[in-house]
């Protein structure tokens, strides 16, 4: 049962890419959009997680906060040293906007491991029992849209080609279902799969914040590009709330 959910997750994953490939005439909304999703995503859905999962204090710090401000440091920090690298080499290798592939491929490499961890999740929860199965794949399929949109719009933004953007998606709408079959072999740590989370949330808000809707409001300054800002927040929010 676990496995057939999850292949909805699959073709719910491959929708999301496919859509933000068919509306590359309104890029600033996708990326507005895109921003939003990945804000939802973090300080609704994988904070929380993390913190429940991981909420042992370290010098009276949950050890999930502290692991999130390692991933977001950890994000700002490989770009940071990927440009250097890169503007050392005459910056051949980076796009218009300065941007390393390198950086963009990493991130979509980080959603496809969360994709993954969905896949897990679904699975341990079939484990407890039917109900509480129901309720994780309702999250998981639904905001697994999300993840397939981010992933390609991720890997694009940062100047790889289509067929590394459409290899990446390909990749994160597999995760699920290899995580829920792997759950009939493996038993992940709670404490392990919190940790993961909390650093991986860091590493999207980074990607948030620092890139996407940065780029978005500087190609297109409009009030819609906000209000899918919003938007994108608003869904996150509504697929927690009917999962819980």
């Amino acid at each position: 049962m676990a496995v057939f959910v999850a292949l909805g997750a699959f073709l719910m994953t491959l929708a999301g890419g496919w859509t933000a490939q068919r509306v590359t005439d309104r890029r600033h909304l996708v990326l507005g959009l895109a921003g939003g999703l990945m804000l939802g995503v973090v300080g609704l859905d994988l904070l929380p997680e993390a913190l429940q999962a991981a909420g042992d204090e370290v010098f009276g710090v949950p050890a999930a906060l502290l692991l999130f401000v390692a991933g977001f440091l950890l994000a700002h920090l490989v770009e940071r040293l990927l440009a250097a690298r890169q503007a050392a080499h005459g910056g051949e290798e980076t796009d218009a906007h300065g941007r390393a592939p390198e950086v963009g491929m990493t991130a979509a490499a980080a959603m496809v491991g969360h994709s993954a961890m969905d896949g897990v999740a679904i699975g341990a929860a079939f484990q407890v029992g039917g109900g509480m199965g129901a309720a994780v794949a309702l999250a998981v399929v639904a905001h697994d849209f999300a993840d397939g949109f981010n992933t390609y719009t991720i890997t694009s933004l940062y100047g790889n080609a289509r067929r590394k953007a459409l290899t990446m998606l390909f990749a994160d709408a597999l995760a699920p279902v290899i995580g829920a079959a792997s759950t009939a072999f493996v038993t992940i740590p709670e404490g392990l799969l919190g940790g993961y989370l909390g650093l991986f949330g860091g590493v999207l808000l980074y990607l948030a914040a620092a890139e996407i809707l940065p780029e978005a409001h500087h190609e297109h300054p409009a009030r819609s590009t906000l209000l899918c800002t919003v938007a994108g927040v608003l869904f996150i929010w509504l697929v927690v709330g009917l999962a819980g």
